[in-house]
């Protein structure tokens, strides 16, 4: 089948430069999370209707497999449509979404596509308690079954059609050489002169083409995006989707209502999560992981019964079984932990793999390292591995005990079982096995007295 998504928008409401189409929903892009769904479908062809934004939203979603069209000047609904007619193929129906539509689920489409076949007119519409502002579906009947005679839009709808609570939610599935002829033959003869594709529902009834519907399991999945208050609102509720899907597979969230899935999020059995933490990326945490408050975890996985402190913040890392981390620790890209690593508060690793039952517990940077196995490093511990131009490599061997307030000037090697003493500065390698210092002699000044701050 043809699909053809809608995203020329402006959306004035949004005050925002960015094309609203762009804006992000759980740290992706509305029109992502409707192209995301259609590929469930399985089109033959996918295309993207852009206009406000220029070529923003070519440019930010270049993928396999999709087409584009330009609608410019952008003269309703209808008119966009007509700009994909070239692209589509008149042997399979043609599936019109909506790019600031982002939560409708592929099983709720494939409800309307199986109702519509390949000869109907299907409609996706919804029931709604207030349905203020909507264009109301009209029947032969008020059996909910009844053929759909036409939509009315509600500055035209009469008392009696203003009490349907049935609405038009914009997605529809046609045949698409018929959806090209009825197209073909759309005027822009109205208030705003523009081409709107509720007319084609008209045409339809009046060649004898049945106008079916289907409906959402859930109102919210036709819920459109026009401002930044309705994009809170989705997000709130998509979150909340994500939050009952967890506690389902068994995560205990302390809170379902303060967790934010901007990605995906695979957890194992056991896992817990405090409050506040946000989860970016491809994340995933096996069983008996901890996570505690307020941890940021971006394309990471951890390994099982690691426990998480809170404030930590990981990118792109990979952590093993039986780790400690944090509070307040930071592993930037590049890191790779072992089983059983501990890394403490205020602890820094970037672009660096450390061995099993290694320790870093306090104020340290270890960067661009190779850490073995059994190694503690003292507080205030600092890799210094860039020069101002190139970085260089740290290896510390294992069994190795690094005193603190030690700076190590890469490149350099730090033999196996050696001892570094507290506050050495260490400008070559240290053989195996030995004490390695590097200290000024300690003096005491005699007669020495502290400056007096001069008043002026």
């Amino acid at each position: 089948m043809n699909i053809v998504i809608l995203a020329a928008g402006m959306g004035k409401r949004m005050q925002s430069a960015l094309p609203k189409v762009l804006h992000p929903l759980a740290g992706k892009a509305l029109l992502s999370h409707v192209i995301d769904t259609a590929r469930k479908l399985s089109p033959t062809k996918l295309c993207v209707i852009y206009g406000h934004g220029g070529e923003q939203v070519p440019q930010l979603l270049e993928a396999k497999g999709l087409a584009f069209a330009k609608q410019e000047p952008q003269l309703g609904t209808g008119h966009a449509v007509m700009q994909a007619v070239p692209q589509l193929d008149d042997n399979a129906p043609t599936l019109i979404l909506y790019g600031d539509v982002p939560l409708t689920t592929a099983a709720s489409l494939q409800r309307l596509l199986d109702i519509a076949g390949v000869d109907k007119l299907g409609i996706l519409t919804v029931n709604l308690d207030n349905p203020t502002g909507y264009g109301r579906i009209v029947r032969d009947s008020s059996d909910k079954n009844a053929a759909i005679k036409r939509i009315v839009e509600q500055k035209d709808a009469s008392e009696q059609e203003r009490a349907i609570r049935e609405v038009n939610t914009g997605i529809i599935v046609a045949p698409t050489a018929l959806l090209k002829k009825w197209l073909a033959n759309l005027s822009n003869k109205n208030a705003q002169g523009e081409y709107y594709l509720t007319d084609i529902v008209a045409s339809a009834v009046a060649d004898g083409v049945e106008v079916v519907s289907a409906q959402p399991d859930h109102a919210w999945e036709t819920h459109g995006v026009n401002s930044k208050v309705q994009l809170v609102e989705l997000e709130r509720v998509h979150q909340h989707n994500i939050a009952n899907a967890l506690l389902e597979q068994g995560v205990t969230l302390a809170d379902p209502s303060r967790i934010d899935v901007r990605g995906t999020l695979t957890c194992g059995r056991d896992v817990t999560i405090d409050v506040g933490c946000v989860f970016e990326g491809d994340v995933t945490l096996a069983d008996g992981v901890r996570v505690d408050a307020y941890c940021v975890i971006h394309n990471t996985s951890v390994g099982a019964q690691t426990h998480i402190r809170p404030f930590s913040h990981f990118e792109n890392a990979v952590v093993g079984e039986a780790c400690i981390i944090g509070p307040y620790a930071r592993l930037r890209p590049g890191t790779v932990l072992a089983e059983d690593v501990h890394i403490g508060n205020f602890v820094e690793v970037k672009n660096s793999e450390i061995a099993a039952h290694s320790k870093a517990n306090h104020l340290t940077y270890i960067g661009d390292s190779t850490v073995g196995s059994r190694v503690n490093i003292g507080a205030g511990t600092i890799t210094c591995n860039y020069d101002g131009v190139n970085k260089s490599r740290t290896v510390i061997e294992d069994d190795v005990f690094i005193g603190s307030a030690t700076q190590l000037i890469a490149p350099i090697r730090v033999g196996q079982g050696s001892t570094i003493g507290a506050g050495t500065t260490l400008t070559k390698d240290a053989p195996a096995e030995k004490l390695t210092v590097s200290r000024a002699k300690q003096i005491t000044v005699e007669g020495w007295q502290r400056p007096v701050k001069i008043k002026k």
